[in-house]
């Protein structure tokens, strides 16, 4: 399946016998994952030795050949610390290969969904990533060159480095805005239920707010350790925003906290922590900060936040539920991570 070079000639390419070396002609054991773009393997580029992570497209994925074009021309033309990096790829002989730095921790949810590795991250370590997230963000969707709604921001696509340091990953949902855009529409909506918009969920409207409610439900998975699903009591369900809206009305924050970080944070940080979450997944998109507001709320500690109203409660809707049910496709990008170490 030949996708043809892309156009943007910055993008260096390497030959097929180059990334069949570094990965020992894709071995099974350097084998990391697979997604809908098809399998990850992890390579080391000779001579020089530098690990590689190398997505290739698998030949009979369609959704995968969209998410390969797509990703191509957008993350090629991005340079941030808080994205992961495009080092090139390769488009020969029927291959088309994106070969990306590889990030040895894997990525967060592997961390904060599991009970032993999640000890390692305390407060300040989350608070971290976080704002690195964040930044991340804010240069997609205000100082990159092109401006970019990512569209399936969820803690599995966040890569974390040795230093434990975010990367912004998987870039094959991204829509790219002009000068004068602020929402776009589609019929075809693609991401990850449980991290996406009321109003994408169900209408297909997508902004850069859309992305803004996405960052709100990862920010309460790191704080929590506990994944945006319903959780049933006696009389009704709620997903993790409802227990967090909840909590933080009656003034027990500190509940919904990963109880691995009793010791290393205050019921003041987290408490400003679980309110600027509920500003970020509020109903209405207008009602939500930019992530410039985010940025500005997480760097200065003292600047006074607005009172948030009830959030969105996916699971309390079934009529949201229904609707995008019908119209939804899931990411492709979710990666099943192997034995190997790293991705």
């Amino acid at each position: 399946m030949n996708v043809g070079r892309p156009k943007d000639q910055e993008l260096p390419f390497f030959g097929i016998s180059t990334i069949k070396a570094a990965t020992n002609d894709f071995a099974k054991a350097n084998k990391l994952g697979e997604g809908g773009f098809g399998p990850v393997y992890k390579g080391k580029l000779l001579p020089q030795g530098q690990e590689i992570a190398v997505k290739r497209l698998s030949k009979i994925s369609r959704q995968g050949l969209n998410e390969f074009k797509n990703e191509i021309s957008v993350i090629c033309r991005l340079q941030h610390r808080n994205l992961v990096r495009l080092l090139g790829c390769c488009i020969e002989a029927e291959e088309s290969i994106l070969i990306y730095e590889y990030m040895p921790n894997k990525s967060l949810d592997s961390f904060i969904f599991d009970s032993t590795k999640r000890v390692l991250l305390d407060w300040r370590k989350r608070m971290n990533i976080i704002e690195g997230i964040a930044q991340g963000l804010l240069y997609l969707h205000k100082y990159s060159r092109l401006r970019i709604i990512h569209r399936d921001m969820k803690t599995s696509n966040i890569l974390l480095d040795c230093d434990m340091n975010p990367k912004i990953s998987d870039f094959g949902m991204a829509r790219i805005f002009g000068d004068n855009d602020t929402r776009g529409q589609t019929n075809r909506v693609v991401g990850t239920f449980g991290y996406m918009s009321p109003e994408y969920a169900v209408d297909g409207r997508f902004s850069e707010k859309s992305d803004v409610f996405s960052f709100g439900v990862m920010l309460f998975e790191i704080i929590s350790g506990k994944k945006n699903i319903a959780f049933f009591e006696a009389d009704h369900s709620l997903n993790l925003l409802g227990i967090a809206w909840n909590l933080w009305k009656e003034g027990k924050s500190m509940e919904l906290m990963d109880s691995t970080l009793s010791s290393s944070c205050s019921s003041t940080e987290v408490t400003r922590c679980i309110q600027m979450g509920l500003l970020c997944v509020q109903e209405k998109a207008m009602d939500r900060p930019t992530m410039s507001d985010v940025v500005s709320m997480l760097s200065n500690k003292t600047m006074a936040l607005p009172l948030p109203k009830e959030p969105a409660f996916f699971s309390r809707s079934s009529d949201a539920e229904s609707s995008s049910s019908r119209k939804r496709c899931h990411s492709g990008n979710d990666i099943t991570i192997s034995d190997v170490d790293g991705r």
